[in-house]
């Protein structure tokens, strides 16, 4: 494993750690808690944490069923993966499975040689790129249960790689609009949980964006409105991206609405 991976993997592994250990000890109410995103509960959303680290890992080994995986996708694209996270939800051993997919999924990209890809809904994938997509997930949708079940959260830096993936996402979420990339570089500054500035681009740049890592990394996995963030954009481009920012693969989802 390059030295990318072994802090990526740590990071994933210690932000579903978290997770879990707020799920552990619910009663059924607890898991049938509502949370933000509409239709979904406290089991629907670790329901899906498991189906995509389980197809994660058939897209990584086993061509036949990752094929299945995507004509599914294909002939409902609007139901196919609400579907598959509800029906996981109904299982009495729902943890269980979630934990299984996790290890089984970090095994499957320590596995994996460097240079290799696997196939994905949007481009291909490597293992570095697999683990930053999965922890993106897992952080985004354990906030949804953290508001659910009305528990605090409290950032750590392990969101530099929610924020990295959401710079590196840009031009993807002007193309999934329908809409040309910006031809130059932003300068975009955000400040850490820790306090540390992250920053990405050139000094010099024409157009910035700056604010907080937290805010910015819920805007690009659409768990906050723009307008209840302090994120500070200079430049049309930048303020445009700031509309329709998405750090996640697929169609463009409904935000949240302002608070």
């Amino acid at each position: 494993m390059t030295d990318v991976l072994t802090q990526v993997l740590a990071d994933l592994e210690a932000e579903g750690d978290r997770l879990e250990q707020l799920v552990a000890g619910l009663d059924e109410d607890g898991w049938h808690a509502a949370t933000p995103a509409p239709g979904w509960d406290v089991a629907t959303q670790v329901a899906h944490l498991a189906w995509t680290d389980e197809v994660a890992v058939k897209a990584a080994t086993d061509k036949e069923a990752w094929d299945a995986v995507v004509l599914g996708a294909i002939a409902d694209p609007d139901g196919y993966v609400d579907a598959e996270a509800h029906a996981i939800a109904k299982e009495p051993d729902l943890l269980g499975r979630w934990r299984r997919a996790r290890a089984d999924l970090r095994a499957t990209l320590v596995a994996m040689p460097q240079g290799e890809k696997m196939p994905w809904f949007g481009l291909p994938m490597s293992a570095t790129s697999m683990a930053t997509a999965r922890l993106m997930e897992t952080w985004a949708h354990g906030l949804d249960v953290h508001e659910g079940l009305g528990a605090p959260v409290e950032d750590t830096d392990r969101i530099r790689h929610v924020a990295h993936l959401g710079v590196r996402t840009r031009n993807f979420a002007f193309s999934v609009h329908g809409l040309d990339a910006p031809a130059e570089e932003f300068r975009i500054d955000l400040v850490a949980p820790s306090g540390d500035v992250w920053s990405w681009g050139p000094d010099d740049a024409a157009q910035t964006l700056s604010g907080s890592a937290g805010h910015f990394c819920r805007l690009v996995t659409q768990r906050v409105h723009r307008a209840d963030t302090d994120l500070v954009a200079t430049g049309a481009d930048v303020d445009r991206w700031l509309d329709i920012a998405q750090a996640f693969a697929g169609q463009p989802g409904e935000g949240r609405a302002a608070r």
